[in-house]
């Protein structure tokens, strides 16, 4: 559209140039004939039938004289021309000449008056306007059949051009509206550098992601039912035990240290199933994090974190060094990560073993005494539900650390394993921050 209406645009411009470079070119030739013959010396000398010598070779125009008062003198057998004002001025001297277009007869004329040398008349020449306005009306219909021609080749131009254009956009919709179809996240092909190449490479990132996503979701669900089953399955089997030793049945008698066993090993259960859960629900929380975050003192944190693991571990001995360090987050969650990682410790730490822990610019540092990671095993013991073959007869469910690793990325910060100098393990973490309090 843009294109066709500056087309029209020059069309109309291109016609009204001529318009009026053919009008000027009339006008001066008109005055300048007008003046000439005013100017000549037989302008009064009547030659054949009272017409001057110089208009009798005038066929192309008509001459005529008018005085102040008005009164005309034409000099053919034509149609009257009715003077107006303009030419009357001209003969009294108030004007130096007049240019106009009448009509006489219906006949369009352009008429030019200019003073003579006789005081009081006025030499007046009108010359029809019928070759000027065929000549412009020719060249108004082929300005305006090349003006439609113009538009129809611009929407054609832009049509094909958009077409052209668009084509990725189509394809790009038609991969969208599939994937939404089939959830089949496989990367569309990218061609080109250009727009939609760069939007066609983003959508493919954010395929990976939800890809991805969808995996570790898939992988959560199935790691979580693996583990709940066998709880619930001792869990179940020691609960059926005790109402059937409850209800009085002959075959299944208890004595009462046994019952109180199951009763241990009930509540026992009970509390790995609700630690299960609220590891599960903490690893379902994939988004950034939402609660209020302030200003916190890791090292804080850390003390926190260690009086309630020597609550737990009461045959261990911890040696505890630490310098201030703020970091931006949420307090709860920074202190389950330093508890998971005491607690790792204290599981695989002797009785009367040391754990040691230490902070210092933002790093923090677990060391035991236990038997150490194999390094084949050091960057998996991060992933969720992942358990050594030695640790698969100890209790817990592998998602301790895995919560530390979670809760270190959304601090923008990272953990990893490798071993002490004693052989132990040693677990670092590392969290951006200062050491002043940055409100």
């Amino acid at each position: 559209m843009a294109v066709g209406m500056s087309v029209a645009l020059v069309a109309v411009g291109a016609y009204l140039t001529a318009r009026v470079q053919m009008q000027d070119t009339l006008d001066n030739a008109l005055v300048d004939r007008a003046e000439k013959a005013a100017g000549s010396n037989s302008l009064l000398s009547a030659g054949s039938a009272g017409i001057p010598s110089w208009a009798l070779g005038a066929g192309d125009v008509r001459i005529a004289f008018v005085d102040y008062e008005g009164t005309p003198a034409i000099l053919d057998r034509g149609p009257t021309i009715e003077f107006g004002q303009p030419e009357i001025e001209v003969a009294r001297g108030h004007e130096d000449q007049s240019l106009r277009t009448i009509s006489i007869a219906g006949e369009r004329y352009r008429v030019v008056a200019v003073p003579t040398k006789q005081n009081g008349i006025a030499l007046v020449i009108a010359q029809p306007l019928e070759d000027q306005d065929r000549t412009l009306a020719r060249l108004g219909w082929v300005t305006l059949a090349f003006g439609i021609f113009g538009v129809l080749v611009a929407g054609l131009a832009g049509w094909t051009v958009a077409s052209n254009g668009l084509r990725p956009v189509r394809r790009l919709t038609d991969s969208v509206e599939d994937i939404a179809r089939t959830e089949d996240f496989t990367p569309m092909p990218v061609e080109g550098d250009d727009e939609i190449a760069r939007l066609a490479t983003a959508f493919n990132h954010m395929l990976l992601a939800l890809d991805a996503s969808r995996i570790r979701q898939r992988q959560l669900v199935a790691d979580a039912s693996h583990e709940l089953r066998t709880p619930l399955t001792a869990l179940r089997t020691n609960v059926e035990l005790l109402s059937m030793s409850a209800r009085g049945d002959q075959a299944v008698s208890l004595p009462a240290d046994a019952r109180d066993e199951l009763l241990d090993d009930v509540q026992a259960q009970i509390q790995e199933l609700t630690t299960l859960i609220g590891d599960l629900t903490a690893l379902a929380r994939d988004e950034p994090i939402r609660v209020q975050v302030e200003p916190v003192d890791l090292a804080d944190v850390v003390d926190h974190a260690v009086q309630r693991v020597r609550r737990r571990a009461p045959g261990l001995t911890f040696e505890v060094f630490t310098r201030p360090w703020w970091v931006i987050g949420e307090d709860a969650e920074l202190e389950r990560a330093v508890t998971n990682l005491l607690d790792n410790a204290a599981k695989w730490s002797p009785e009367g073993g040391l754990v040691t822990v230490r902070l210092s610019d933002g790093v923090l540092t677990v060391d035991d005494q236990g038997p150490g990671i194999a390094e084949a095993d050091r960057a998996r013991i991060f992933d969720r539900f992942w358990r050594s073959p030695d640790a698969r007869t100890m209790p817990g469910s592998g998602l301790g650390l895995a919560i530390v690793r979670q809760v270190a990325e959304r601090h923008s910060g990272s953990v990893h394993a490798t071993e002490n100098a004693s052989g132990g393990a040693r677990l670092v973490l590392r969290l951006p921050g200062r050491e002043n309090n940055p409100s």
